[in-house]
């Protein structure tokens, strides 16, 4: 069965002659490499073993090609992608295939931790002087002299001096062969194909880390002939990045690497959780704030718990049954300043976890409130902490807002810690999204080491309940549309 697809999809939907093309320039390396590594692949037999991951870049649509299992990864995430594949499924031949604008610039600190790591993969770095795909731009490759079209002079010292990959990866410990190769003339397309073999082979014997570079024409974008790309390869591009084997070490095979598991079970018992559905409260979707998703953002500064009731809320949604997701965002400030937490709540998925313009805003300090105030969805609604703000800034149209002193209730308890389960309180007071045993519950499941701690956090929840119903009693909101 031949690694390649019987038809390329990619146009014309597989019909005719253009079933049978590839994307790539007329001249282009991909092509003979790929062939390479095909047969490579049929010959040691691992076609259904083999995972193939493509990048950005030339080679993007390589997954149209060859018959085996593919990844797209994004922009030079390539190594990292096939690193989880591999501790996934050790089984598994991994290849990331990758271009130089990939792999040398956006992913260099992928590869060079990839490699250093040193497991069983097999990486094909296809140089070609430049960023093909996009117009010929200068890349790490791009060597001294070179043209391209942002260095329409060649390539001089104010731009940097190439980097020579093959050496950079040989000179870590982890990897056991690297070799460069070129496909200039068939001496050098044999070599190529063993070499790419190779590295596919100490992968399959377990033995370690693989890399080869292959030095490849461009002809469209060096503006040459076939022919003549050939020949610069040979004369201008070798003797910056000479051929041949640079590393070649016979590696101990690896420890066997033992497959994730994926039973739920087993991952609760490791996390110490019950699998005990937690009780609920709630009679359904708290649809009186919005039918579908519920938006919410949390906000103060380093040390006032705006991250920890976001988890509290995220939690509770979840016991409930609904899909929520929490993403902390952290200011570079370790006091003051502003930091946020993002939470969705919603009845069946959520799609996208950040929340730009909340439907419901909690904040902690004055910064907050200016940074997040006028972000607020119209008839939305803004908790803050008026123990420490004193003026609200201009809000947009129809937007409530609610100043109770989480600060002070909490030093009145003792610990001014608790301010953001204070906080809490007013939130279900405000809102009616879920009802007070709801948060109740998730404050105990967080606190269940340290039960010590309790009762205080409980009282601070009801402090908060208790102070916002007798400010302003109970709220209406409208519902979002």
């Amino acid at each position: 069965m031949s690694v390649f697809f019987a038809t390329f999809e990619r146009h014309a939907h597989g019909e005719g002659l253009k079933g049978h093309s590839t994307h790539y320039c007329p001249g282009c390396g991909h092509g003979v490499v790929h062939k390479f590594l095909a047969e490579a692949i049929e010959e040691l037999d691992i076609q259904d073993r083999t995972v193939a991951v493509s990048p950005v870049g030339c080679a993007v649509f390589l997954y149209y090609y060859f018959d085996v299992g593919n990844t797209q990864a994004a922009h030079g995430r390539a190594p990292a992608v096939a690193l989880g594949h591999k501790l996934a499924n050790p089984n598994a031949v991994v290849i990331s295939y990758q271009g130089d604008g990939d792999l040398a610039s956006i992913g260099l600190a992928e590869i060079i931790h990839a490699a250093q790591l040193g497991i069983p993969i097999s990486v094909i770095f296809i140089n070609n002087a430049n960023y093909a795909m996009t117009g010929g731009q200068m890349a790490p490759t791009t060597v001294p002299g070179q043209k391209t079209t942002t260095t329409p002079e060649g390539r001089s010292r104010l731009n940097g001096l190439p980097l020579r990959m093959a050496e950079l990866i040989a000179a870590l410990d982890g990897p056991i062969y690297v070799e460069r190769v070129a496909l200039y003339d068939n001496k050098r397309r044999v070599r190529a194909k063993k070499a790419i073999k190779k590295a596919l082979q100490c992968q399959v014997e377990n033995r370690g880390f693989a890399f080869v570079e292959v030095l490849s024409e461009c002809p469209v974008q060096w503006h040459m002939e076939p022919v003549e790309a050939e020949k610069w390869v040979k004369e201008v591009m070798t003797r910056y990045f000479p051929l041949g084997v640079l590393k070649d070490e016979p590696g101990e095979p690896w420890f066997q690497l033992t497959p994730p598991s994926f039973q739920p079970e087993k991952l609760l018992e490791e996390i110490g959780a019950s699998q005990e559905a937690p009780p609920r409260f709630s009679k359904g979707f708290p649809a009186h704030l919005d039918p579908e998703d519920i938006a919410i953002k949390l906000a103060g500064a380093g040390g006032d718990g705006a991250q920890t009731a976001a988890l509290l809320i995220t939690h509770a949604a979840i016991n409930e049954g609904f899909d929520a997701t929490h993403i902390p965002s952290y200011g570079p400030e370790s006091r003051g300043g502003t930091s946020y937490a993002d939470v969705h709540i919603c009845r069946s998925e959520v799609l996208s976890p950040a929340v730009p313009d909340p439907q419901l805003l909690v904040v902690f300090n004055a910064p907050s409130l200016h940074k997040f105030g006028p972000t607020v969805r119209p008839g939305g609604l803004i908790l803050y902490d008026s123990t420490v703000i004193r003026e609200e800034p201009e809000l947009p149209s129809g937007v409530q807002a609610f100043g109770v002193p989480f600060t002070q209730i909490a030093l009145d308890l003792g610990k001014k810690v608790v301010k953001n389960v204070v906080a809490l309180g007013a939130f279900q007071a405000a809102t009616q999204i879920f009802p007070e045993e709801s948060f109740l519950t998730a404050l105990r499941q967080f606190l269940q080491k340290d039960c010590a701690l309790i009762p205080l956090n409980e009282e601070a929840f009801r402090w908060g309940v208790k102070a916002f119903r007798e400010l302003y009693g109970q709220v209406h909101l409208q519902p979002q549309t």
